[in-house]
């Protein structure tokens, strides 16, 4: 993980694929999200998706999973070149959550983030806090899923 000062508005990073099969979003929406069109491909082929479809949530889920698996390689690393790791604080949440376009069994979602906005924390000046847009992309190309997330990041010489 890197520390405020080593970012800048406008990193790009891509973070990983993931393919949503069938089972998997099954196994998922049963135990999330149980509707009918992410259940049955029946259901799935009638609605408004015209085909399984992964829950929203199921996506979102694998983005956070592609971004802890991103900062934990970057932590790796760092410290295996000798370098002091940056430990992030927590997420005081996200906003403007959008499920662009159906994810469906067969898909393969590339995530990317890019950096929109920083700025040093008013309350906690160790602390710096970002802004990153957070999307995911099908195999044609098309924008399924975004969202813009906010983390604290510790600042390199803060004590912290």
């Amino acid at each position: 993980m890197r520390f405020f000062e080593d970012i800048k508005v406008g990193q790009q990073r891509e973070i990983g694929s993931f393919t949503f099969t069938a089972e998997g979003i099954k196994t998922f929406a049963a135990q999330f999200d149980p509707q009918p069109f992410h259940l049955d491909e029946e259901a799935g082929r009638k609605s408004l998706f015209g085909g399984l479809a992964a829950s929203g949530w199921h996506v979102g889920s694998v983005c956070m999973k592609l971004l802890v698996a991103d900062g934990q390689r970057q932590a790796s690393e760092a410290a295996a070149r000798g370098e002091k790791v940056a430990v992030w604080g927590p997420s005081p949440g996200f906003r403007e959550l959008r499920w662009i376009r159906p994810v469906l069994a067969g898909d393969t979602i590339s995530f990317a983030s890019e950096i929109e906005s920083m700025r040093t924390s008013a309350s906690r000046p160790q602390w710096g806090i970002l802004e990153a847009r957070n999307t995911g992309t099908n195999q044609k190309g098309e924008p399924v899923f975004s969202m813009l997330s906010t983390a604290f990041v510790p600042r390199r010489n803060s004590g912290a």
